[in-house]
């Protein structure tokens, strides 16, 4: 061991010779200004250039994982001393900083990686879903920089009742065959993306892009298939629904285009045939909604289906394709014959069959 000493010495202080250096062209051993370091000691290598044989002897202990220190260089020349390390050039240095590399898992990347290993099991969905709550005093966390593989869980526990998880993870260590353990505890739970009112809305009221934001909600507390906010907007409550409400497909449907007690066009339309009068709903109605509706001139009420604003099409007309807007009453008639006349009020007074509505067409042509 002491001829091992002596054998360091002497190479250093051959080293640190200037004659010698210039002589034989050989590096002088140098203090460096900023280092980094991977492993928890620093070494006569790591802070200084042409350590030679020494390079390998520990001297500091190494900054905590992603952290920097900074050493006065009278104390590392101490230091180096003590290990008996001598001849070190500093130049004008008056300190030395420490970097010790680290990977760094952020709190997201821990986040995913429960999820990834709750995805598609104890009845949860997909990882994009699943919201992740830790426990107190859980945040980032740092390991080796030497610890370069993926998390693998090892162990994993849930409740589907409560939501809570405990789980185990390895990450593989590229300079040791021990890997890094790391468990994890808290709340998962299933989330979806919902519609939800920004203010009270009343059933007559169509929603605007003001009345609905979007937020995610707790898979459970969302009974039914969720609406979007695309799909929310233009639409019409099928009740009335608070502020902060969550809007589901089934709380929504088309604007009424029929109101009641609203003065309506009923339409009977066949082909070749076209007919319209006033009415009064009688109920309100979307469009396809079967409404029933009050002939005013027969004080009649008819069964329709909605087929426009403020149109209602009689049971029995054609509805291969959107109703010609419509015409007054009163203008059209001015250009009925008076078999055709007829024929609308027979029309619209009763309802009537495909031969009957024929043997009326043919006694108007």
């Amino acid at each position: 061991m002491m001829r091992k000493t002596i054998t360091t010495l002497a190479t250093l202080f051959a080293l640190s010779a200037p004659a010698c250096a210039a002589d034989d062209g050989i590096a002088p051993p140098t203090l460096r200004a900023s280092i980094t370091v991977t492993s928890d000691v620093v070494r006569v290598g790591d802070l200084i250039d042409n350590a030679g044989s020494a390079a390998q002897i520990p001297v500091y202990r190494s900054p905590d994982l992603g952290t920097t220190g900074a050493l006065p260089v009278a104390q590392v020349l101490s230091v180096l001393r003590a290990k008996q390390v001598i001849g070190v050039m500093t130049g004008d240095l008056k300190e030395v900083t420490v970097t010790r590399l680290a990977r760094t898992l952020a709190n997201k990347d821990l986040e995913l990686a429960v999820a990834s290993a709750l995805e598609r099991r104890f009845g949860l969905g997909d990882a994009a879903n699943i919201t992740v709550t830790f426990d107190r005093g859980v945040s980032d966390v740092r390991l080796d920089a030497s610890n370069t593989g993926a998390l693998q869980a090892t162990a994993t526990r849930y409740d589907a009742r409560s939501g809570r998880f405990d789980l185990s993870f390895e990450i593989n260590n590229e300079n040791s065959l021990a890997p890094a353990k790391l468990r994890l505890t808290g709340t998962a739970i299933e989330t979806v993306e919902v519609a939800v009112l920004t203010r009270d809305i009343d059933r007559s009221e169509m929603l605007k892009s003001s009345d609905v934001t979007l937020e995610r909600r707790p898979r459970a507390d969302v009974q039914g298939e969720a609406a979007s906010r695309e799909r929310a907007v233009g639409m019409q409550l099928r009740h009335p629904m608070r502020a902060g409400s969550a809007v589901r497909v089934a709380d929504i449907a088309k604007p009424d285009l029929v109101q009641r007690d609203q003065n309506v066009t009923i339409i009977y339309q066949v082909p070749g045939l076209y007919l319209t009068t006033r009415g009064k709903a009688v109920d309100s109605g979307s469009e396809g909604d079967t409404v029933s509706v009050l002939n005013m001139q027969s004080k009649r009420t008819l069964q329709g289906v909605v087929t426009g604003r403020g149109q209602v099409t009689v049971q029995g007309a054609s509805q291969s394709a959107p109703a010609a807007p419509t015409v007054e009453q009163t203008s059209s008639r001015r250009e009925e014959t008076p078999a055709a006349a007829a024929l609308a009020q027979s029309l619209i007074q009763a309802p009537v069959s495909p031969t009957q509505i024929a043997q009326a067409q043919a006694k108007s042509e």
